[in-house]
Parts: structure tokens; C-alpha cells; sequence
């Protein structure tokens, strides 16, 4: 009897574990959402997938989201260049780089530097503000997503241990469940390599882009502030010389501002690459991109399965106690003995055939669980090799072959029910849908907020620094000579 319904029993367990791998190795899923982006990892053909933070190629071709940015802030170095030579040649050549239609608008430029100047230094405040705002919001993300690998680690974890346990005891009594138990290990440890991977990429994805960011835009924000500050300071003090170092400065700054908002842009679609998936994670797991990475099983098989390894233990349990006196003359029990040992109850944590729910503490005062039947036995167990007298002028008559035997299947059935509540929380996927729909609820709609304000909010500083830098050539054009940093007064209007 121990051996075939355990046999049964470890096979359920061993196929419920093998689907949760197959489960977990699908890379394609049928109804994700897919995007269809330029790769420049690969000359720039479509990328057609979904998010997977583990792809190199998702990652460059949502970076390439920016390219308007990164091509504005090329195309703006190269003018600046173009102009600067012009100017140059301009001055070497003894010609005159002032502009007369400006002479009679001294006000009006003045005016206009002081408006847009104040517009940026506004600007890259709200900025650095909001980009703070989006790094606090972005790492309780990178913790949410980060904690559902987690979770799954210990789970599985929790698991692996278990089956290390069962296959050592049940090895010298059933090698060919043992070996089945010793291929699920090696599926969990690699269930358990992807989920460390997911969670390392994670880590270092958000990183990597939230980070980065971060300090980019404090770095260059707050010396554009200063610039600012001392853009205006130097106009007010008429202090000319200085005007071209300012422009050379806002013009370098005004492409940098350029480059983030392609970055900017870059992480707002990442932002919404994340929570479509999350939210397609929610609908349907097995077809969402996340399902290769996070732990979710077909609910309908597994539910039906796990049921059935209640079924299982339930039945085992039920049959145990109505044939314990079989299993006494089994284990070697004569029937005086049994009389000794008493009539052993061994406790069903399931209430029936037709109520599965695992309820460990639904157990009469009288019973034992499954897994205290060797401490019993154990009263009643010679262990002294060739001292058989000693042994039964002690009470102690049960083989220690015999009893061997009945702590590794009794210890088996127990460390099987010890888990339980984890393979139920697999099969119904319930801890990853709650951190899924919290992620979907609570985080989403805010990080999407933040991420499209930070963008909008640098596009308008960068357009705004455009506009800034043509006034200040104007005003450098009105002075006449630019290059000529040594004049401090303006040339005569002839």
C-alpha cells in the first residue's frame, strides 16, 4: 500500500512541477501586446516583440524611441559649429558681423533676454523637480517588480527544498521516484536561475535608466541654472566681453537639453511598455510577455491538479486509519504488540472527498499528523543490532528496517503537505495577480504621469534655450564683432 499510492502520489507532484516548467520556458505568447520598432542592433529592421528587460534588442529599439531628440541635438552642435566658423572667417577677413536691423530694438532685445531667460530658469527648476519626483516613483516600481521575483524565489525555494528532502529519504525504498524528484530539482533550480536573472535585470534596467537620468538632468540643469544666473548678471552689468564664453555655454547646454528629452521620451515609452504588459499580465497571464518571467501556471490544469494531490493525501490519510492493524503486521507488529501501541489516528488536514480546502488545524485531539507516526514508532523501534532479548524486555519490537521505511514515507507525505499551501498559491498564481494588479492600480497611472511631464517639461525648456540662444546672437550681433571680446562699448551707428 505505501508503495503504490505513493508512487501515485509523488507522480502528481512530479507532473505538477513539470508543467509548472513548461510553463515557465514559453517565450511566446499568443494575444501579447507586441511592438514594432526600429532595432539598431539589427541595421535598424523591426523589432516584433514584446517587453522583456532580458532582450537587448527590446531595450535598443525602445531607446530609439528618443531618436528626434538625438538628431536635434546633433543637427543644433552642427550649426553651432557652422556659425561659429562663419563668424570667424567673418572677422579674420576684417568684416563687420553686426546687424543694423537690430540697432533701433536695443530695448526690445533686452527685454526679450530677460523673458527668456526667466522662462528657463523656471523651466529647469520644474524640471528637476519633476525628474525627482519620477526617480521616488520609479524606484517603488523597480521594489514592486523586483518583490514579485522575490516571492517567487522563496517560494520556489521553499519547494526545491522539499523535493531535495523527499528524494533523499525515499532513495533507498523507490530509486525511480527519487530520480523523477531529482529531475524536478534540476527544472526548479533552473526556474530558480530565470527568476534570479529576471530579477537582476530588473534591478539593473531600472537602474541603469532611472539613475542615469536622474543625474543627467541635475548635472546639466543645475549649470544651466548657473548660466542663467550669470547670463544675466553679465547683460546687466554690460560686461561684453563675456557674451560669446555665455553663448558658446547655452549652445552646448541647449543641445544636452536636446539629448535628454530623446531620453525623457525613451523612458516614458518604457514606462508604458511596463505597465501594458503589466496590465496584459493581468488579464491573462500565460499570454502576457511576462509570463516567461514571472511564475504563473494554467489555472484550469493546475487547479485541477492540485486538487487531485488533495484528493490523493486525503484518501492515503483515510485509508491509513481504517488499515492500521494491516500496516502494523506490515511493519512486523504481532498482534499483542499492537495492543501496546494502541490504535493510532493519523490526522487529515482535508475535511473530505468533496472539500479539499487544506485545513491543517481540522484535526481531532487524539490524532497525529502524518509526519509524527515515526516519533511513535520510534518508542517502539530496536535499533541495537544483535541485542533482539534486550529489545523486547524493553518494548521495543518494531525492526529498524521496518521502521526506516515508515519515517521516510510518512516523512515524505508530510513535507508534501508542508507545501501545500505553497503549490496552491502557484497553481492559483495569487501572489503575483495581487502585485500585478496593485502595480496596475496604484503605480501605473502615476508613473505614466511623471514620465510624460518630465519629457514635455525638458521639450519645452529645449525650445525654449533655442529661442534664448538666437536673442543672445542677436544681441552679441548688435554689439557688433562679437569676436572682439576686448571692446566694452558699443560701436557708433554710422
Amino acid at each position: 500500500m505505501f508503495n503504490s499510492t505513493n508512487r501515485f502520489l509523488v507522480l502528481l507532484f512530479f507532473f505538477f512541477l513539470m508543467f509548472q516548467q513548461t510553463s515557465f520556458s514559453s517565450g511566446s505568447h499568443v494575444g501579447e501586446t507586441t511592438f514594432h520598432r526600429p532595432d539598431p542592433l539589427q541595421h535598424f529592421k523591426d523589432y516584433n516583440g514584446g517587453f522583456d528587460l532580458r532582450n537587448n534588442h527590446y531595450v535598443a529599439s525602445a531607446a530609439f524611441t528618443g531618436v528626434h531628440g538625438y538628431a536635434f541635438a546633433c543637427v543644433w552642435l552642427l550649426c553651432g559649429l557652422v556659425l561659429a566658423i562663419f563668424l570667424i572667417v567673418k572677422c579674420l577677413c576684417g568684416g563687420s558681423a553686426s546687424l543694423t536691423c537690430f540697432d533701433h530694438y536695443h530695448l526690445h532685445i533686452f527685454f526679450l533676454l530677460l523673458f527668456f531667460t526667466s522662462l528657463a530658469i523656471i523651466a529647469s527648476s520644474f524640471v528637476i523637480t519633476t525628474s525627482q519626483k519620477t526617480l521616488k516613483r520609479t524606484e517603488k516600481l523597480k521594489e514592486s517588480v523586483v518583490g514579485i521575483g522575490e516571492d517567487a524565489l522563496g517560494t520556489l525555494g521553499r519547494v526545491l527544498k522539499t523535493t531535495n528532502q523527499m528524494q533523499f529519504l525515499l532513495l533507498p525504498y523507490n530509486p525511480q521516484m527519487s530520480e523523477f524528484l531529482n529531475s524536478t530539482t534540476q527544472n526548479l533550480r533552473t526556474n530558480s536561475r530565470v527568476i534570479r536573472r529576471f530579477i537582476d535585470r530588473s534591478e539593473q534596467s531600472f537602474d541603469q535608466a532611472t539613475h542615469t537620468s536622474y543625474v543627467a538632468h541635475f548635472v546639466v540643469l543645475t549649470v544651466n541654472l548657473v548660466t542663467l544666473v550669470a547670463a544675466i548678471v553679465l547683460m546687466l552689468l554690460h560686461w561684453r566681453p563675456w557674451f560669446i564664453i555665455i553663448i558658446f555655454f547655452f549652445w552646448i547646454l541647449t543641445s544636452l537639453c536636446w539629448f535628454l528629452t530623446g531620453f525623457d521620451f525613451f523612458l516614458h515609452t518604457f514606462v508604458e511598455d511596463a505597465c501594458t504588459a503589466f496590465e496584459d499580465f493581468e488579464k491573462n497571464p500565460q499570454n502576457s510577455s511576462l509570463g516567461s518571467m514571472l511564475p504563473c501556471m494554467n489555472e484550469s490544469f493546475s487547479g485541477k491538479l492540485i486538487a487531485q494531490i488533495g484528493d490523493t493525501i486525503h484518501r492515503f490519510v483515510v485509508e491509513l486509519n481504517s488499515n492500521m492493524s494491516v500496516i502494523y503486521r506490515v511493519l512486523g507488529v504481532s498482534a499483542e504488540n499492537e495492543e501496546v501501541i494502541g490504535v493510532i489516528k493519523i490526522c487529515d488536514p482535508f475535511p473530505g472527498p468533496l472539500n479539499l480546502n487544506y485545513i491543517p488545524q481540522n484535526c481531532p485531539q487524539n490524532a497525529i499528523r502524518i509526519g509524527d507516526l515515526s516519533k511513535i514508532l520510534a518508542k517502539f523501534t530496536c535499533h541495537e543490532k544483535g541485542t533482539g532479548k534486550e529489545c523486547k524486555k524493553e518494548g521495543r519490537f518494531l525492526p529498524e528496517a521496518s521502521y526506516n521505511m515508515a519515517h521516510a514515507y510518512s516523512r515524505s507525505i508530510q513535507d508534501l503537505l508542508d507545501i501545500y499551501p505553497e503549490l496552491q498559491r502557484l497553481s492559483k498564481c495569487t501572489v503575483v495577480k495581487n502585485k500585478v494588479a496593485e502595480i496596475v492600480s496604484n503605480q501605473c497611472k502615476p508613473m505614466r504621469v511623471s514620465t510624460k511631464l518630465l519629457w514635455s517639461s525638458m521639450l519645452s525648456l529645449s525650445i525654449i534655450m533655442v529661442v534664448l540662444v538666437f536673442t543672445w546672437v542677436a544681441k552679441a550681433l548688435q554689439w557688433g564683432r562679437p569676436l572682439s571680446i576686448y571692446s566694452r562699448t558699443p560701436p557708433s551707428s554710422t
